[in-house]
């Protein structure tokens, strides 16, 4: 099954935006685009719905419902329980207010492992937790390839660790951990699994069950919908955490860890990634079927599609003498999230003559310091980021490919 590109570029307004014609979008790692179902939601409840929710009269308790079906449906498209699901401002905050929550669970020496291979949202605030009593161990990455050796990992645990937290994939470094494996060895160790998923949830709807993993947090607004961060956490770890919301907040998951409570209008948009995701399993597929068999199939389609348009551009790259790709290279545990250095060009340069080209990447460090620290890298200028999602068209990544011709 091949995806229908036509209709899912259909789903998404900025293609057929006038301002943003010609212009190739190579920076979807920072943020994708938003999808049509999401932008016609956000719209409607600002219109329709834009008061205090759960209120008996009409526009109040349809606010209500519209929050509580974006809990359950995103819910079941990730395996999970709706009270499992957590919307809070951003992946960055989200971890902070779980930091704060989970410190009061662990005594002063206990240990906790943060992989150096983090975008600093899922690493800086337990890292401060060193402030606080707890002795923070640091799980580095290979310096040549960046990866995340879990043989490593093994000899970093002690009978006083408590939690691993890691990616599913770098947002630089581009290549996907794996998350069950290292679930199941936490969990022989008595330690949870937490994981930051803002540079792989764009690429596969997770099966947080099937991971096997404590917690699983990304951004929304990389996955085609509105800025929240969304975050998986398992019902019985909530029972262990502290409130961080109002006091008679305690007890309701929902709330316990978003103090400043939900943003109402965001979160029941949000419900827009499903119904994006429901019209493409429909047009793609026959059978009807339930939410996570749903996902599966998606992320063959997604993931499918992404391959075609990778392969070539790591062919071309890794051709080349003049640019040093950061990261492993081809297989299947490769992200289409491809950094390069340039090395006869400085990278300004380099960024202009692409930006001249019509084409929108990232330069910098993309708050992945660590990793380009452990690799040796300047995180200024750091890297040029490439990073294509599955509505990323063949015209575009010729595009691409002519403009890093030009601009090396």
């Amino acid at each position: 099954m091949k995806a229908d590109l036509d209709f899912i570029r259909a789903q998404f307004p900025a293609f057929s935006e006038p301002s943003l014609q010609g212009w190739a979008f190579f920076e979807n790692a920072g943020g994708s685009y938003p999808c049509r179902q999401v932008v016609e939601r956000l719209t409607a409840f600002y219109t329709q719905n834009k008061v205090q929710p759960y209120y008996p009269y009409p526009a109040s308790a349809r606010a209500g419902e519209l929050m509580d079906e974006s809990y359950q449906r995103l819910a079941a498209y990730l395996n999970a329980a709706p009270e499992e699901i957590h919307f809070g401002p951003s992946t960055t905050q989200n971890v902070y207010v779980l930091a704060q929550a989970m410190r009061p669970m662990w005594e002063e020496g206990d240990e906790i492992i943060v992989s150096c291979q983090d975008h600093e949202a899922n690493a800086g605030a337990w890292r401060r937790l060193a402030q606080r009593g707890i002795r923070v161990v640091e799980w580095h990455v290979d310096p040549e390839t960046g990866v995340l050796d879990t043989e490593v990992l093994q000899g970093l645990f002690t009978p006083r660790t408590r939690m691993v937290a890691y990616p599913h994939c770098s947002n630089v470094i581009g290549h996907v951990n794996p998350v069950a494996d290292i679930s199941a060895l936490a969990k022989s160790h008595g330690a949870l699994s937490v994981v930051d998923a803002v540079g792989w949830a764009p690429h596969e709807i997770p099966d947080v069950k099937a991971l096997g993993c404590d917690i699983y947090m990304f951004s929304s607004y990389k996955t085609y919908g509105p800025h929240l961060g969304v975050m998986y956490v398992r019902r019985a770890l909530m029972d262990q955490v502290e409130n961080q919301a109002h006091f008679f907040k305690d007890g309701i998951h929902r709330n316990m860890l978003v103090p400043a409570g939900p943003d109402h209008a965001q979160v029941a948009a949000i419900s827009g990634i499903a119904d994006y995701f429901d019209q493409v399993y429909a047009h793609h597929f026959q059978e009807d079927a339930a939410a996570p068999v749903r996902a599966r199939a998606l992320n063959t389609l997604f993931r499918s599609r992404e391959q075609e348009l990778l392969t070539p551009l790591l062919d071309f790259l890794e051709a080349r003498n003049d640019v040093r790709v950061v990261g492993p290279g081809m297989g299947e545990h490769r992200a289409p999230i491809v950094s390069i250095i340039p090395k006869n060009k400085s990278m300004e340069e380099v960024y202009k003559t692409l930006t001249g080209h019509k084409l929108m990447l990232g330069m910098g460090d993309f708050y992945a310091v660590r990793p380009l620290m452990d690799m040796g890298i300047p995180t200024t200028p750091g890297v040029l980021r490439i990073s294509f999602v599955h509505y990323t068209s063949t015209p575009e990544l010729e595009q691409l490919l002519e403009g890093l011709e030009a601009a090396l």
